[in-house]
């Protein structure tokens, strides 16, 4: 049995009837951007996530860097971010003209106020709590303290749609939020995509004016802006796929409820919680050091292809190295790189690979104890 870690095309041809003859519509209707099927799809994302304002952007990058210019951070504002996430996280920051700080995780992955205490310092501007792997940071202890200090928290919910703390959703918990549509993310479309959450009026409508150049109408710019637009075709198949995503999100939840139960008990896995709802993009194991690869490598022998993310924490990357960081700076981020793996998990597994993947982990693991 071969399982790949994803597979795109199984869920493409669950809905493929209905993306052709969306495509047919886009293409007939002579308009391909900023038309109805991004509005449509704007208020609906924004009634779902629960919040006043959605904009439809170019990918769930410039959702971040959006909402840091709409909120003019300076080149000596400090924002924190966690040191375990995609690079586009830091990137954000560097492109709205503020400075990242980099700060350690939890053993779940997560940041926490303990971490971000650590970092803190009069010029920081904003938080960005990242949701990795659709898992919930302890977003109402980082927006108290937050709150209390004029800090302002930006989500990172790019891995998170449909993830909720107690009752309020993903991309509601913060000033702002940016989400991905990229083709790996629980909601996805065809090529790149993002959307920007927020209940703040001031910064939807500057986001809402930098995503379109600056302009006000055709021929008036009112501000220096950026090129980055969700389309009308992958607009139409975003709206297309709201249609599935609380089914398929409890598929993800499923699927991860099973790994977490049947998964060898000397194997970190995640904790299933009830104070949040978890939506699980990646499942994330942890293992000893000395055996991931080989354990990674004797899984693929067995069918199962796994990831790992991330191997280079963002303080160690190249791109980071004049700013003063080295090994030993974070050393949770550090020591969970070398140590975590992302088993495969996405809505249109089936029985028997899920039953695959659970075997072949567990007789890997225990054959690598036992040596």
């Amino acid at each position: 049995m071969k399982i790949p870690f994803v597979s795109l095309q199984r869920e493409a041809n669950l809905i493929k009837s209905q993306l052709l003859k969306s495509t047919e519509k886009v293409i007939d209707s002579g308009n391909y951007i900023m038309g109805e099927n991004l509005v449509a799809f704007e208020n609906r994302f924004a009634s779902f996530v629960g919040v006043k304002y959605a904009l439809g952007l170019g990918n769930g990058s410039d959702a971040l860097t959006l909402i840091m210019k709409s909120l003019d951070l300076k080149s000596n504002d400090e924002v924190i971010c966690p040191a375990n996430s995609f690079i586009a996280t830091a990137w954000a920051i560097i492109a709205a003209g503020a400075k990242p700080v980099f700060c350690d995780v939890e053993d779940d992955l997560l940041i926490s106020l303990r971490h971000i205490k650590n970092v803190i310092t009069k010029n920081t501007k904003a938080v960005i709590p990242v949701h990795l792997s659709g898992r919930i940071c302890e977003m109402n202890k980082i927006n108290q303290y937050c709150s209390e200090r004029h800090i302002y928290v930006i989500e990172d919910a790019a891995q998170a749609i449909g993830g909720k703390e107690l009752y309020s959703y993903a991309g509601s918990l913060g000033i702002a939020a940016g989400f991905s549509l990229h083709p790996l993310k629980n909601l996805s479309i065809y090529g790149d995509g993002g959307v920007l959450t927020t209940n703040n009026y001031e910064i939807y409508n500057k986001a809402k004016l930098l995503r379109n150049h600056g302009l006000r109408d055709r021929d008036n710019c009112i501000l220096w802006g950026f090129n980055t637009r969700l389309d009308e075709l992958q607009a139409s198949y975003a709206l297309i796929k709201m249609d599935y995503i609380e089914e398929w999100t409890e598929k993800y939840i499923s699927i991860a409820r099973k790994y977490s139960e049947e998964l060898d008990e000397n194997i970190k896995r995640p904790i299933i919680r009830t104070t949040s709802k978890d939506v699980y993009h990646n499942y994330i194991i942890t293992l000893d050091e000395d055996i991931r690869d080989v354990f990674m490598k004797k899984l693929l022998d067995l069918g199962v292809e796994t990831k790992i993310h991330y191997p280079i924490p963002l303080h160690l990357q190249k791109c980071s190295e004049k700013m003063g960081y080295k090994v030993g700076s974070l050393p949770n981020s550090e020591r969970l790189s070398k140590s975590i793996v992302s088993l495969p998990i996405y809505h249109t597994l089936k029985v028997e690979e899920i039953d695959h993947v659970i075997k072949s982990v567990n007789s890997t693991f225990n054959d690598l104890k036992v040596k």
